[in-house]
């Protein structure tokens, strides 16, 4: 997995169960991402109903070498009438971590959701203590708007989160176009 190209696409049946694992394992989602027991049918179901892919929040598999290494997800927030915009997420394996992985497969996804969606703006937001996902974000151009207190709860503490933003007009220094 060292050198291989990341890539992205649908998450395939064959994807389930180390999607599920890396859902519903403590020691696989990671410091940031565990959340406490969810239901561990719910992926299977929705894949099912919908591949992961719908209107409202879709889900791609990330690749390395041809071998699944996490997925990135996007849901629509703001006013779907409006003024819709995506909000990003990502999870990576343990092994596949700290390789710059994650960063590529983000801006996979913003090149795909700006190609084919008709959003101005992208976000994410990560816990203020996850630095190498702030570090990732910045490398695809997303700009930090600031500190959200005591927006999530996890491990029994309330967490203050760091949101980030990019602009359909906004330079990607890492985007395939640049």
């Amino acid at each position: 997995m060292n050198d291989a190209p990341v890539s992205l696409r649908p998450i395939r049946e064959a994807d389930l169960a180390p999607l599920e694992a890396l859902l519903n394992d403590p020691r696989a989602s990671g410091p940031f991402q565990w959340f406490g027991w969810r239901d561990p049918g719910r992926t299977r179901r929705l894949w099912a109903e919908n591949g992961l892919l719908a209107p409202e929040q879709s889900m791609l598999a990330v690749l390395v070498g041809g071998e699944f290494a996490g997925f990135v997800a996007w849901r629509q927030v703001g006013r779907p009438d409006l003024a819709p915009y995506w909000n990003l997420g990502i999870m990576i394996r343990p092994e596949a971590r700290g390789r710059g992985i994650g960063t590529r497969a983000q801006q996979l996804l913003v090149d795909y959701l700006f190609a084919h969606t008709v959003v101005m703006r992208l976000e994410a937001d990560t816990e203020d203590t996850n630095l190498a996902e702030q570090r990732a974000l910045e490398k695809c151009g997303f700009v930090r708007e600031g500190v959200q207190r005591s927006m999530g709860f996890r491990d029994g503490q309330w967490r203050d989160v760091v949101r980030y933003s990019l602009l359909r007009t906004d330079p990607r220094p890492l985007s395939d176009r640049t």
